[in-house]
Formats: structure tokens, C-alpha cells, sequence
């Protein structure tokens, strides 16, 4: 056990809390869609925020993060431990929370699939919102939500994040439409397929798996993600073409 050393004393320090913010992340009937849950207490009682809470004694933020995750959204803890949290910022504006001094990890979370939210917590309720349709947030959540959604715009770019949002095996059609979602752009299909088959450890053809039917009727080849952690050469989205 840990013990303080001779001559210091932690009670002349302000104490503080240090909490998780999570931007969930996942694509719905063709949209971009956050998890926010409405507060059951005070402060903000009856608005709506990004689920999160507190971090307890014994574990670490990314464990904090991923407990919530479980907690919000009636996902298993093994399965939770699966999916894509990638730390955002640390937010440690002084007058954030009117309750204390409260610092937070944020994370963003890209989640394919994921079923109806059941809230936990101190929350009243969880609920899908379009991310292009919020209204006022609780807390500073809108700008965490803003800077976690340019984050996750500008990765799709360099990296082969688009995957996150994506079952284990998917078509080049679903994988097209991650992109279309989250940028708020058209792609062209031959453009977009021969860019991304081009691209070294991308996605990787499913052998033998049955073929799934795409928009016109026609069997669409199943992909898994690749290997690859970055993409060479990027996928830049275009300019002046938006929804």
C-alpha cells in the first residue's frame, strides 16, 4: 500500500474529480447517429449529455470509459472490450461542472450495429440522436462532441478507422456509406472500390462466405478489415461536393 511521504500534506491541496466522456459513435439507417443520455439529477437535471460518470479508486480512465460504455449501452464487458475507444482530449476548464473542480478523459468510440440503449447510472434515459440535429448540451459536451467528430472526419482520411463502423464482414457499399455518413458527402463507387482495393492491407476479400445482395440485386463480395493501421495513400474526402 501506498503511503505519503514525510512533510507532505494532501489536504492542502483544492480537491477535484476526475470523470469520462464518451462520444459513441455509430451509423443508423444511413446517418451519423451520438448516444447522449438525459440527466436524472442535478446538475442538469432533465437535459441531455454524453454518457460518462466518475473514475473510480481502482481502475483507469480507459477502463472507467469502457465500463460506462457497458453500462449505457447493455453491451456485454467482453464485448465492450472489443470495440474501438480512442482517447480524445483532456478537458480541464476550472468552472466546467458547478459541483467541483472536475477534470475528463473524453474518448471517442466508433460502434457498428449497436442495439437500443437502456441508460445506467444517473441517467433517466439513453437515446440515438442524428449528430447533425442537437440541441444545447449539458455541461461542455457540445464541444466535445464537435472536436470528437472533426477528430473521427479527419482520421477516415489517413487511417482505415471507416472499419470500426463496420460489422466483421462487410460490402464495399457499407464501407462507402461509412464514409458518405460521416463526411456528409457523395462518393463515386468505381472511384471509391478501386481506391480502396488498391490500398495495401485496407480490407481483405472474404474466401468461400456467402455473397450478400447489394441496393440492385446484384451479389456484393464480403471484406473484412486488413491488417493495415494507415492508409498509403490517403483517402482524402473531396472538396465542394456535399449533401
Amino acid at each position: 500500500m501506498n503511503t505519503a511521504p514525510e512533510g507532505y500534506d494532501p489536504h492542502a491541496f483544492v480537491p477535484f474529480a476526475v470523470t469520462v466522456d464518451l462520444a459513441v459513435f455509430t451509423v443508423r439507417e444511413a446517418r451519423l447517429h451520438v448516444l447522449l443520455v438525459e440527466r436524472g439529477g442535478e446538475p442538469y437535471k432533465g437535459q441531455w449529455a454524453l454518457p460518462g460518470g466518475f473514475i473510480l479508486p481502482r481502475e483507469s480512465a480507459e477502463e472507467a470509459a469502457r465500463r460506462e460504455l457497458a453500462e449505457e449501452t447493455g453491451l456485454t464487458q467482453p464485448a465492450v472490450g472489443g470495440l474501438h475507444l480512442e482517447q480524445l482530449r483532456t478537458y480541464t476548464e476550472p468552472d466546467r461542472d458547478p459541483r467541483m473542480r472536475v477534470v475528463s478523459v473524453a474518448y471517442a468510440a466508433l460502434l457498428p450495429d449497436l442495439p437500443e440503449p437502456r441508460g445506467g447510472g444517473d441517467a433517466a434515459r439513453a437515446q440515438w440522436w442524428e449528430a447533425r440535429d442537437l440541441g444545447d448540451l449539458a455541461f461542455d459536451h457540445e464541444r466535445i462532441l464537435a472536436d470528437a467528430y472533426d477528430r473521427i472526419g479527419a482520421k477516415l482520411e489517413y487511417t482505415c478507422l471507416a472499419t470500426a463502423f463496420c460489422t466483421a464482414e462487410f460490402t464495399l457499399g457499407e464501407l462507402q456509406q461509412v464514409y458518405e455518413t460521416v463526411w456528409g458527402v457523395e462518393l463515386d463507387r468505381p472511384n471509391f472500390r478501386r481506391k480502396v482495393l488498391a490500398t495495401p492491407g485496407f480490407v481483405e476479400a472474404v474466401e468461400g462466405s456467402p455473397r450478400r445482395t447489394g441496393g440492385r440485386g446484384k451479389p456484393a463480395a464480403l471484406y473484412r478489415a486488413g491488417a493495415a493501421a494507415a492508409l498509403h495513400p490517403p483517402l482524402l474526402r473531396p472538396e465542394g461536393r456535399t449533401e
